[in-house]
């Protein structure tokens, strides 16, 4: 099992830059996938981002493309998601998941396994 800790999340400014931060303990994190997710008032959580086990491949929302970077360090058993240029409709509740053991990259939340309790985010324009 993994347990997952967001942190970083804040107030930003339009235009500006966060980074999240997503601590993992528990079990060794080369084993797992690695999302995140973000939830705004009222609607559906989507993926924003999400980096395979072993840092080969990555899948951004198209709305964040060119803007949000995710990027992983097994060793020190974190991933981040650096969020520049960030809009107000970047608003949200920011989650870090993990896919079961072994599984792929996933934009979506019924595939992932384990969750963070999540780190909200509001960019003022």
């Amino acid at each position: 099992q993994v347990q997952l800790v967001e942190s970083g999340g804040g107030l930003g400014q339009a235009g500006g830059s966060l980074r999240l931060s997503c601590a993992a303990s528990g079990s060794t994190l080369d084993y797992y996938a690695i999302a995140w997710f973000r939830q705004a008032p009222g609607k559906e959580r989507e993926g924003v981002s999400c980096i395979s086990r072993s840092n080969g491949g990555s899948y951004y929302l198209d709305s964040v493309k060119g803007r949000f970077t995710i990027s992983r360090d097994n060793a020190k058993k974190m991933v981040y998601l650096q969020m520049n240029s960030l809009k107000p409709e970047d608003t949200a509740v920011y989650y870090c998941a993990a896919t079961s053991r072994w599984a792929a990259c996933s934009a979506y939340a019924r595939t992932m396994t384990y969750w963070g309790k999540g780190t909200p985010v509001t960019v003022s324009s």
